[in-house]
């Protein structure tokens, strides 16, 4: 896959409900949201950039060097957000991929953005996303915790059939943990954010299920674990250990 027909795109918000202005909380002296976009930009899959409504997240960005557009501020999800950013910063469509990285993931393995970015060399595919092995078992039954019921395509990678905070499947076997990173053929990014909320959408609260719902391929690459999503204050501290932190 060239470089320039990837377009990456951060969503970041101030208004989290758990945890007001997330993107701007300091870990090793940067804030979040930049830990993130470095994590993308190691990647090296395509261009980078954060999708906003806030004007300071926005500064916080370009200081460090990145590349942020301006949003609305009313949109629904991240997906909504990103298909504006994409719209704004590449109206020809030059870019034929678009990955949704979500801001508060600062511990993602940029090998992982390139797994998942991989799977869309197969013409069948038109999203591909990330899971990793659950190992605790409390995360069995967390809901939480979703988990991705696939059929196995090829080694370290699956077909998804559903997604699910419920234990599935049933049986002896590996549970996989999803992990909400999505890679959208351009075309299918604009298809999936024109449906309509499908019914096991609201009732599961799992967004990705519309696109199962309307017949979208969906492809999973297995990675080594879970990045930490921070969305609490007990989550701001884990990262803050793990990257080395001492808030300023």
């Amino acid at each position: 896959m060239e470089k320039d027909e990837v377009l990456v795109v951060i969503p970041a918000r101030m208004g989290s409900a758990r945890m007001p202005g997330k993107p701007l909380a300091d870990i090793a002296g940067e804030p979040m949201i930049v830990h993130v976009m470095r994590r993308a930009e190691a990647a090296k899959v395509g261009s980078v950039l954060v999708a906003t409504e806030s004007e300071e997240i926005a500064a916080a960005v370009m200081k460090a060097g990145g590349e942020a557009v301006m949003t609305r501020a009313d949109h629904a999800s991240g997906s909504d957000r990103i298909q504006e950013a994409a719209e704004i910063i590449d109206d020809k469509a030059s870019a034929r991929i678009v990955v949704n990285v979500q801001g508060d993931l600062p511990t993602l393995d940029p090998a992982d953005i390139r797994a998942a970015v991989a799977l869309l060399a197969d013409p069948a595919v038109d999203i591909s996303t990330l899971a990793a092995e659950i190992q605790d078992a409390s995360e069995r039954t967390n809901p939480n915790v979703v988990k991705v019921v696939g059929a196995a395509v090829a080694p370290g990678r699956l077909r998804a059939l559903y997604f699910t905070r419920a234990t599935a499947p049933w049986g002896e076997g590996p549970l996989y943990h999803h992990i909400g990173v999505y890679a959208y053929r351009r075309a299918a990014l604009s298809r999936f954010v024109r449906l309509a909320p499908s019914g096991l959408e609201k009732r599961e609260r799992l967004e990705q299920l519309r696109a199962l719902e309307a017949g979208m391929r969906i492809d999973v690459a297995l990675v080594a674990s879970v990045p930490l999503g921070v969305d609490t204050a007990e989550d701001l501290e884990k990262a803050r250990a793990m990257l080395g932190s001492v808030r300023r």
